[in-house]
């Protein structure tokens, strides 16, 4: 599937990945390929993704995330260090 990390400075990351983990408002959710359609709001926290080599992860403030056709895109409020 298709992964795009947006924040409103930079596109943190964007490419093919096999798995995402969310830090959701109601707990932590993954997706994986052809999963059903979602939008869903992401609290404060560590979203790990994982491509055919590593995983990764990035710490963030917050944000959304929508899933549609193997797409995934997540705008999030801001990175943190």
């Amino acid at each position: 599937m298709y992964l795009e990390i947006l924040t409103p400075e930079t596109k943190v990351f964007e490419g093919e990945v096999e798995m995402v983990q969310f830090p959701g408002t109601d707990g932590s959710f993954q997706v994986l390929d052809n999963h059903a359609p979602l939008i869903s709001s992401l609290s404060k926290g560590v979203l790990e993704y994982r491509d055919k080599k590593t995983t990764h992860s990035v710490e963030i403030a917050g944000g959304m995330v929508e899933v549609l056709n193997n797409q995934v895109i997540v705008l999030a409020e801001g990175t943190l260090q």
